[in-house]
């Protein structure tokens, strides 16, 4: 059974594959391949974040009296997707609960995401639906993992993201996977975040609630990247030392705060989806020649 589907517009071609509805190219005939290509630091490319991002407090879902066990991120990046529709530049992928769902997280839903290479950019629109006749409790997320160094032979110290605005707030750190209780100085000045592997050495960069809806990801010589989002409340930065590459992860939802045990509904950041309605976010990508 053919597992990976490519669409494609112009100069820039993506790879989906229906394991996990994962992206796992991206390819400008330029500037080559922009996506990490996994390998033994971190064998995943840009799984998708459902319906939790981050871990809760000892994988714990407790919901109406009753607990599930939910591990991190969830379960959608090892699922299946079914193929709805599909054209030479868009695909469209689903994944709707089940019995093995339901004993992690019980709830009727229906997730999907549409994949849509247009204008030179991937656009990649996640849509989650309650299903159901209760409230439905979600959080989701992306997770793309992209070349560092962006060109063989470029130094990783010379790049450098730069967001559309300033971000000068606290950000918390995570602890074994969840948002420990202190936070740290903004490592942003002036808009740039210089990129260095030290900054990952504890675990991921959390912006809780970023002014900015882009990024641009650049270095010296080499092509780059541009990502923005809408209806993703947070962002966080990831890479796993000494993995060759960098996570921009706009996320809707965090890990829990560590020692925090509440009902999964009333998870701070949590979103509640009304019977019969939707949570929509979207993200995309564009590719940036070198120098811009």
């Amino acid at each position: 059974m053919d597992d990976r589907y490519t669409i494609a517009s112009g100069a820039l071609q993506a790879a989906i594959l229906a394991q996990g509805a994962e992206l796992c190219s991206l390819r400008d005939a330029r500037a080559g391949e922009m996506l990490w290509q996994a390998g033994p630091a971190w064998q995943r490319h840009a799984p998708v974040l459902f319906p939790i991002v981050g871990r809760l407090v000892d994988d714990r879902l407790m919901q109406d009296g009753g607990t599930h066990r939910l591990t991190q991120h969830g379960f959608a990046r090892d699922r299946r997707f079914a193929i709805t529709d599909r054209t030479a530049t868009t695909c469209r992928m689903e994944l709707r609960d089940d019995v093995q769902t339901r004993a992690m997280y019980p709830f009727a839903f229906r997730f999907a995401l549409d994949f849509i290479v247009a204008d030179e950019k991937l656009l990649v629109v996640y849509t989650a639906t309650n299903t159901g006749e209760t409230v439905l409790p979600v959080n989701m997320g992306a997770h793309p993992a992209f070349r560092w160094p962006l060109r063989d032979g470029v130094a990783k110290s010379d790049h450098r993201l730069t967001f559309e605005t300033d971000e000068p707030e606290p950000m918390p750190r995570l602890s074994g996977g969840l948002l420990g209780p202190a936070e740290h100085p903004s490592v942003i000045h002036d808009r740039v975040l210089r990129l260095d592997e030290a900054l990952f050495a504890t675990d991921a960069l959390v912006l809780p609630a970023p002014h900015s809806r882009w990024v641009r990801y650049t270095a010296p010589g080499a092509p780059g990247l541009e990502m923005r989002w809408s209806g993703f409340p947070s962002f966080g930065i990831w890479m796993r030392p000494p993995g060759d590459f960098l996570c921009l992860e706009p996320w809707h939802g965090m890990a829990s705060e560590a020692g925090w045990n509440g009902a999964f509904a009333e998870k701070p950041g949590i979103a509640l989806v009304a019977p019969g309605m939707d949570l929509r976010a979207e993200w995309s990508v564009r590719i940036l020649e070198p120098g811009a």
